[in-house]
């Protein structure tokens, strides 16, 4: 049977004051305990002391046991609860308060004495009788035997403090457990209720809605933590849906310009509208070969996304290998009167794969190429800072809004302004860039604005 967060938290809460209820209770009332038992033990001894002094005067004072003043030592052995005897020398009985007032204790007597046998290890119901040396004049004249039962070490004053005692502790447990289960609740709701509120979030997202987010009102720092992550999570889950949709769009664009051309020249076939010639067979083969590209982009980057890309590294002079890259690209810029210009740092060295290399700065060139404008500048810089090797790809191209920066490296994300250009490109170019970078240890990011150009930046780990 599964329970709520607040019933489990307030159960738990609960549980743990009242095991530290016991807990104190039973360490105060030990400590306590033996505390009191020696008090009373003391305040009894101190009582039969009384008791000898008192006759030993008595004694001293009349100077025969026949004088002696037995009304006020049974009226002492009565007010004590004590049973006092007195023999002379010989052994011989002189006065005797009888034991029938040892039992006036009653109901009270009882019960308090069964306590104190409980918590004190003072055992009320036994009768204990002691003798004592008779005392006068520094000459032992006879005995003293002084009996009682153990009730007689309960004062008014001990059987107050006792229920004092016994009552402050129950209180205090109620008031305790009481706080305590306010306290629970109190906690507990704070604690749950931000749960709730990311469980309903992540149940809204469970269900589609991917707008909504995790309001939570908090200073615990891992709800805090987890309200981020959902809503991190939210905006990311957003983010792919949209590129999703996207990219749906875009194969159906990519894919139904080539088949709409070959629709519509079979379809002039049949009709007899156009004789079958090289040129037309031409565009039919152009068409294919385009869809075949595409195909194969799909093939390639579910490779990437599947596998981790196997490099074969090794020492390279990035210098003398960007230059040739560069050279074979001049033709093609010259033939559109572009320019392609360059900056490099001789001897720079690193570990690479030359071909993932060559990969990378071909489709950063062929990039710029694509979207530049008449005039257009291409200018290709490589220089060392630091441990790191940065080559940078500035063009004056169309560039690219701000809004389709943050989606540029993901697969077959094309902005609106290139696609209105008709380049061709299948829009997955740059996600293999990016991977291969990466995989070199690299990074890649980049800087646009729109009518102005866009600067591609790579930085490289160099040898050490």
């Amino acid at each position: 049977m599964k329970i709520s967060l607040v019933k489990k938290l307030s159960i738990g809460f609960i549980l743990a004051i009242l095991c530290s209820i016991i807990l104190a209770s039973a360490i105060s009332n030990y400590t306590i305990g033996n505390k009191f038992k020696d008090y009373l033990v003391d305040e009894q001894k101190t009582k039969i002391d009384n008791v000898i002094k008192v006759i030993d005067e008595l004694y001293s004072v009349q100077k025969e046991s026949s004088e002696i003043n037995t009304d006020e030592i049974q009226r002492y052995a009565e007010l004590q609860d004590l049973y006092i005897e007195i023999k002379d020398i010989h052994d011989n009985t002189i006065y005797s308060s009888g034991k029938s007032h040892l039992h006036k204790g009653g109901m009270m007597g009882n019960m308090m004495g069964s306590m104190m046998h409980n918590s004190y290890g003072i055992n009320m119901g036994e009768y204990t009788e002691n003798k004592y040396p008779l005392i006068s004049d520094d000459k032992e004249m006879g005995t003293i035997i002084i009996g009682y039962l153990g009730t007689s070490y309960l004062s008014s004053a001990s059987v107050s403090f006792i229920s004092t005692l016994n009552h402050s502790f129950m209180v205090s447990a109620i008031v305790a457990l009481i706080c305590g289960i306010i306290i629970s609740i109190v906690i507990s709701k704070q604690i749950s209720k931000p749960l709730n509120k990311i469980t309903e979030t992540a149940n809204k997202m469970r269900n589609g809605d991917l707008n909504v987010r995790a309001k939570v009102n908090s200073n615990t720092k891992e709800i805090v933590e987890l309200s981020n992550s959902i809503n991190y999570l939210a905006e990311t889950l957003s983010s792919q849906e949209m590129l999703r949709k996207r990219l749906t769009s875009d194969m159906a664009h990519e894919l139904r310009t080539p088949l709409t051309t070959l629709k519509t020249h079979v379809e002039a076939f049949i009709d007899g509208i156009w004789e079958p010639t090289n040129e037309r067979f031409e565009t039919f083969y152009n068409e294919i070969d385009r869809l075949t590209k595409m195909v194969d982009n799909l093939r390639d980057l579910a490779k990437l996304e599947q596998t981790n890309i196997n490099l074969n590294k090794s020492k390279v002079n990035i210098s003398n290998e960007l230059e040739k890259i560069i050279d074979t690209y001049v033709p093609l810029y010259i033939k559109k009167n572009y320019e392609l210009t360059s900056t490099i740092t001789s001897d720079v060295m690193s570990n690479i794969d030359i071909d993932k290399f060559k990969q990378i700065m071909n489709n950063l060139l062929s990039n710029s190429y694509k979207y530049l404008k008449s005039n257009g500048k291409v200018k290709v810089v490589l220089k060392k800072e630091s441990n790191t090797i940065i080559i940078k790809v500035i063009d004056n191209g169309i560039g690219i809004p701000d809004k389709d920066i943050p989606y540029i490296f993901e697969r077959f994300y094309r902005s609106d302004l290139s696609r209105n250009k008709n380049t061709g490109g299948s829009g997955i170019g740059l996600t293999i860039t990016k991977a291969f970078v990466e995989a070199h240890g690299g990074k890649i990011y980049l800087e646009s604005k729109v009518n102005k150009g866009t600067t591609f930046t790579l930085e490289f780990p160099q040898i050490v």
